[in-house]
C-alpha cells in the first residue's frame, strides 16, 4: 500500500506544473485500478514436474537426473526460491511420484510447496496446479511457469523478466532470436523448404502471465506446448524478453554436460 500511495503522490506532483502551464485542470487523470493492480499484484512461480522425460533414455524421470551433484529440478527451484520478489514456488508432481521424497528439499526454504495433481501433459499439469491454488492466488497476481528441466536460469534473467513483464498488460516470456537456418522436413527425411528465420524467436521459460488470464487461456486451449501459445489463442500478443542460450532446456543425455558447464561457469563468475 505504501508503494501505491507513493506512486499516487509522485504522479500528482509531476502533473501539476505541466497542467498549470497549459491552463488545464490541475488534477491529473489517474487510473487508480490499473495502478493498484500493477503495484499490489504478487508474483508466484509454478514448476510442472509430472513428466517422464523419455528422451533421456532411462526410467528415471528427467527432472531427477543428477546434475552438478543435485537432482536437475533443484537448480531451477533454487533460483526461484531465492528471489525476494517471488511470494511462493509451487512444484506440480504426478500423484504417484515416489522419487521426490528421496531427496531433502528443506534448504530451499518455506517458499516451496508441493502439489500432487500433475497430468499427462504439461498444459494439464499447469492448469491442475493453477486450480489447486485458487484459494491462495488473486486473479491479477502474476504466475511464472518454469520448466523443471531448465536448470540454468540466472537471477539476472529472472529479474529482467519481472522488470519488463511486470509493466505489461498481457504478459511475456523469456526467448532468444533463432540463429540457425531452419529446414522443413518432407517425405523420406528430405528437405522440403528453407524457412525464413526473420522474426522467429525460440521460446524459453519462465513464462509470466496473470493468474486469471492463464487459467482462462489453458482451459480454452489445452493442447498447447507452452503457456504463451494458449494466451495467443485468445488473441493476445505476449511480450518477448531477450534471454540467452545458456538458459537451455535439458532434453537429451548430451545436454547434461553442457548444463553442468554453464552452472559451473556461473558459480565461478
Amino acid at each position: 500500500m505504501k508503494a501505491f500511495i507513493a506512486t499516487f503522490i509522485a504522479t500528482f506532483a509531476n502533473a501539476l506544473p505541466v497542467a498549470a502551464s497549459r491552463g488545464e485542470p490541475c488534477l491529473p487523470q489517474i487510473d487508480f485500478q490499473s495502478d493498484y493492480n500493477r503495484i499490489m499484484s504478487r508474483k508466484f512461480a509454478l514448476v510442472p514436474a509430472a513428466g517422464t522425460g523419455t528422451r533421456m533414455g532411462d526410467a528415471l524421470p528427467k527432472q531427477y537426473h543428477a546434475l552438478a551433484g543435485q537432482p536437475m529440478i533443484r537448480h531451477a527451484l533454487a533460483t526461484l526460491c531465492a528471489s525476494p520478489r517471488i511470494q511462493e514456488v509451487f512444484v506440480v508432481l504426478g500423484p504417484q511420484d515416489q522419487t521426490w521424497a528421496r531427496f531433502d528439499w528443506t534448504a530451499l526454504g518455506a517458499k516451496l510447496s508441493v502439489l500432487r495433481c500433475g497430468g499427462p501433459t504439461r498444459a494439464e499439469s499447469v492448469l491442475n496446479g493453477l486450480r489447486a491454488i485458487a484459494a491462495e492466488v488473486a486473479k491479477n497476481d502474476w504466475m511464472l511457469v518454469h520448466d523443471a528441466a531448465r536448470p540454468c536460469l540466472t537471477m539476472a534473467l529472472l529479474d529482467a523478466l519481472l522488470d519488463r513483464v511486470g509493466e505489461d498488460e498481457v504478459g511475456g516470456i523469456l526467448a532468444v532470436p533463432v540463429a540457425d537456418t531452419l529446414k522443413r522436413c518432407g517425405t523420406g527425411q528430405r528437405i522440403e523448404a528453407t524457412v525464413p528465420r526473420d522474426g522467429l524467436w525460440q521460446a524459453q521459460t519462465p513464462q509470466m502471465f496473470r493468474y486469471g488470464l492463464l487459467c482462462e487461456a489453458l482451459a480454452n486451449c489445452p493442447d498447447v506446448t507452452d503457456e504463451a501459445g494458449a494466451v495467443e489463442a485468445l488473441g493476445q500478443r505476449p511480450l518477448l524478453v531477450a534471454s540467452g542460450s545458456g538458459n537451455l532446456k535439458v532434453t537429451y543425455p548430451e545436454d547434461v554436460a553442457l548444463a553442468e558447464k554453464i552452472l559451473q561457469e556461473g558459480k565461478v563468475a
